[in-house]
């Protein structure tokens, strides 16, 4: 999607909003003990509250609302009877529209006891993500995110999962341009457009380098084995940088 009025972006914070209120909120009620579905349906009520709709759901029959990928479950893990356990990395990805728009975004969480060596790729994966947000902006080339987040990985020591990339977004979950890299490619010669829709989505890993689906046909698994953490927002490109739509309010 190309932002080319005040009420589309009106209609992207709005979601945007949602998606980020209903994330923040699933990671301040997670604790020990709990299944993964039973996280899943404060998700589902908050989204109803908002008169919003599953976007994974709506789009591609998902069973769940949200997804919520733990440990060795990198990406699109399906909410159900998986207790949450101390130690654990979860992380949440949050997805849905309303009124025609969509917004996209996703975190990782590490609960207590805390691993010095987890709470840092933590801490790293969301400044991949700020330094891939902070390459997004008109006539800037879109092989610019990938560059900069690899340039960032690779000096301290870490890999990029290089099968899940970031997309547009905002009238559908993924759109033009499907796959944008978030990490270093060549011949990639596009140029971010003024008002163009995306996510920036690095998946940051200690050792894995692809994304490998499971037997349930969704579940995504690293290899080789390793953890991982993905931060994600959805952000609009201006003359002056990104604008962030999927903020809390």
């Amino acid at each position: 999607m190309t932002v080319t009025k005040q009420d589309e972006l009106d209609g992207l914070k709005e979601i945007g909003r949602i998606v980020a209120n209903t994330l923040h909120a699933m990671a301040k009620s997670m604790e020990p003990g709990m299944t993964t579905r039973e996280l899943d349906d404060i998700g589902k009520a908050l989204l109803e509250r908002e008169g919003a709709v599953s976007a994974p759901q709506s789009s591609y029959d998902f069973p769940g609302i949200t997804c919520i990928s733990v440990n060795e479950e990198i990406a699109h893990g399906i909410p159900g009877d998986r207790v949450i356990m101390s130690g654990d990395l979860v992380n949440i990805d949050v997805s849905a529209s309303k009124n025609g728009y969509f917004a996209d975004t996703g975190a990782t969480f590490h609960l207590a006891p805390i691993d010095p060596s987890l709470d840092r790729l933590c801490h790293d994966g969301k400044r991949a993500m700020r330094i891939g947000i902070s390459q997004v902006g008109s006539r800037k080339p879109l092989a610019g995110i990938g560059k900069a987040i690899g340039r960032f990985a690779s000096d301290r020591g870490y890999t990029l999962i290089r099968n899940l990339a970031s997309h547009g977004v905002g009238r559908s979950l993924h759109e033009y341009p499907e796959q944008i890299a978030t990490w270093p490619t060549r011949g990639d010669k596009r140029r971010i457009n003024k008002g163009l829709v995306l996510t920036v989505e690095p998946f940051l890993s200690r050792g894995g380098h692809w994304a490998t689906e499971g037997d349930d046909g969704w579940t995504l698994y690293s290899e080789p084995r390793a953890p991982v953490v993905q931060y994600e927002h959805t952000v609009v490109a201006t003359d002056r940088g990104a604008i962030v739509v999927t903020l809390p309010g």
